[in-house]
């Protein structure tokens, strides 16, 4: 018998080959780029240059491993600055869409050099990079060079660098989400909202930036992107520092997740299996990254409390219990949690996680029954996913929501999460 659900393709499905097409249409525009320009000769070659600089200087400072979108504003500003790139101190610009792409897919390629070198992955990173400035340069070249735009100028102008940045911002979540789809075969409908929400944030930095720069060459020249870049460059660094803090915390709260598996209160790596689980099944119901990081921490703590208790739970299995022990054992782990000074949305979720679901808010609801799940599985042995599974719809009338244990069901039938191994 297996999970309810409907079966999602896999890897070799419509969403590995979006991601396989979209790589592939891109690199096969920009080697198409680079072969015209390197035929016909770079234009302007001095503007190229100090682009193509500013784009990998970006690519070099950018950062990774963070819950934020644009890993390099720095030279996202860059590479749309010379997409909607017109007039050069007063003179016109002649370089065409194919060099745009090309000093932009070349400059981006040689500042990833130092990650891939640090195994990190920037294939995705680098098709967004290319196809967002082929969109935009395509909305902005071909209507400057025919001359549709000598009569905007001014404030008409501005605008019109404005909506055309936004349509390349709203072209860039479309496809960042579209690629994080086919990578993880999440839902696309949260990924896209979360991209969207990202895209209010450095995403906004990044179009003014972009947009003051193109505007700002046009008028004194080269001289101009250092000035207007030096402000985002000081904000990338600030959100690194700001993410190096962010990942330390959660470390933090790691460590302290692990005394229960210490103390011998829970299996080893039971906390951590719960929060990866976790966190997969509220992504599945559309939660929002701050929840997810709410959620996680407190699947990472929610057995905490057993370290107050005199007599250990044997294997550390909370599920099994009565309903009021359950709970004073949740309160107990609230009560600790808000001494470590965690968020205090993390402490109400590991207080709530043993009250009836209806009683619950999400987070609470999407805790208890992992949690039971994982139990349950390890202690039925061959065949535990699907006995566990069965037996939390057995439980819906009161402990788990229906929708939960169904977005649970998918989660694995999908087979979209690696679970990490006891021990």
């Amino acid at each position: 018998m297996e999970p309810r659900g409907d079966r999602r393709r896999g890897p070799g499905g419509t969403g590995a080959g979006f991601g396989t097409c979209a790589r592939t249409g891109a690199a096969l525009l920009g080697a198409v780029a680079l072969a015209h320009t390197l035929w016909n000769g770079v234009d302007a070659r001095g503007t190229a240059l100090a682009f193509g600089v500013l784009v990998a200087v970006g690519e070099l400072a950018r950062w990774s491993g963070t819950e934020d979108r644009e890993s390099a504003p720095l030279g996202a500003a860059g590479a749309l600055s010379y997409a909607l790139l017109g007039e050069q101190a007063g003179h016109p610009g002649h370089h065409g869409a194919l060099q745009v792409v090309a000093v932009v897919g070349a400059a981006a390629l040689l500042g990833c050099v130092p990650h891939v070198a640090r195994g990190g992955q920037v294939l995705d990173h680098l098709t967004r990079r290319v196809l967002t400035v082929a969109f935009a340069v395509v909305c902005f070249q071909p209507l400057y060079d025919r001359g549709r735009l000598m009569g905007w100028d001014g404030p008409s102008y501005a605008l019109l660098l404005v909506a055309l940045l936004v349509l390349t911002a709203l072209c860039d979540a479309v496809l960042a989400a579209a690629t994080a789809h086919a990578r993880t075969r999440w839902p696309f409908g949260p990924l896209l909202r979360e991209e969207l929400r990202a895209t209010l944030g450095i995403g906004s930095a990044v179009c003014a930036t972009g947009a003051v720069m193109s505007l700002a060459v046009a008028v004194v020249g080269l001289w101009a992107l250092p000035v207007f870049s030096l402000p985002l460059l000081l904000t990338q660094l600030s959100f690194r520092r700001y993410a190096a803090v962010r990942v330390t915390y959660r470390q933090t709260i790691a460590s302290l997740a692990r005394a229960t598996e210490i103390a011998g209160c829970t299996p080893a790596g039971h906390a951590r299996r719960v929060a990866a689980l976790s966190r997969a099944v509220g992504r599945e119901l559309g939660l929002c990254e701050p929840h997810l990081t709410v959620l996680e921490y407190a699947a990472l703590m929610h057995d905490i409390g057993q370290l107050s208790l005199v007599d250990p739970v044997p294997a550390g299995a909370t599920s099994v219990l009565p309903a009021e022990e359950q709970r004073r054992i949740a309160l107990l782990g609230g009560a600790v949690v808000r001494q470590t000074g965690v968020d205090a949305e993390v402490a109400v979720v590991v207080e709530r996680q043993a009250d009836p679901y209806r009683e619950q808010p999400v987070s609470a609801r999407i805790v208890r029954t992992v949690n039971a799940y994982e139990e349950l599985a390890r202690e039925a042995g061959p065949g535990g996913p699907l006995t566990a599974l069965e037996k939390l719809r057995l439980a819906t009338a009161r402990d788990h929501q229906p929708e939960v244990v169904e977005s649970l069901a998918r989660v694995l039938l999908r087979g979209s999460l690696t679970l990490p191994q006891a021990g």
